[in-house]
């Protein structure tokens, strides 16, 4: 069974798959796999500054900040980045689902699911939701941005209506982080409903 977990940034995705994580579930992140696909060395990295300039280079290592500067700005040049990570992270995520115990639960965190199209090729998908408003604070004071950039960030992503319209499942993360584990629990116990109904 294939399961996705996506949600908008700063939505509490990380907090959820390490809660999964910690009841046993198998998390292959895509933002992890996003950072070892552009590791010095990399082909991925090489295609990368091909394509930008060394200008987003620190040493021989990617310079996030600077490439997040010009992607967040210019929808093209985001395109042009996602077409050549995206198939480098997606062709990994494979292989470590493959590699994964038959009877793991394996959950993929795909942040960027419904913006490009991957919902479909998932039996269950599950999405990480929170109130605009609180998702922009933590945001904000998470990465140290102003509000032009929280906005252009939140912008360059669905809306919350359309990823709650690809959900099979939605985790609640509005409100106090201690409510979290509760909100996970009942989760764990759906997906193990689900999975024996099968």
């Amino acid at each position: 069974m294939r399961i996705a977990l996506t949600g908008g940034i700063a939505s509490g995705k990380t907090a959820v798959s390490e809660l999964l994580r910690d009841k046993g579930a198998v998390i292959i992140d895509s933002d992890v796999l996003a950072r070892e696909v552009v590791a010095p060395g990399t082909p991925g990295l090489a295609a990368v500054v091909e394509r930008f300039g060394p200008g987003v280079l620190t040493g021989d290592e990617l310079d996030r900040a600077a490439l997040g500067k010009i992607i967040f700005g210019d929808p093209q040049a985001r395109r042009d980045l996602e077409s050549i990570t995206h198939p480098l992270i997606r062709q990994r995520a494979t292989e470590l689902e493959q590699a994964a115990p038959d009877d793991a639960v394996v959950i993929q965190v795909v942040p960027l699911l419904v913006e490009a199209g991957l919902a479909a090729g998932f039996d269950l998908v599950i999405v990480v939701d929170a109130d605009p408003g609180q998702q922009r604070e933590r945001l904000s004071r998470r990465n140290g941005l102003d509000e032009r950039q929280v906005e252009e960030r939140l912008s360059a992503q669905a809306s919350r209506e359309q990823r709650l319209a690809a959900a099979d499942l939605v985790v609640d993360n509005t409100g106090p982080a201690d409510r979290l584990p509760t909100e996970v629990d009942r989760l764990w116990a759906r997906l193990h409903d689900i999975r024996h109904a099968k």
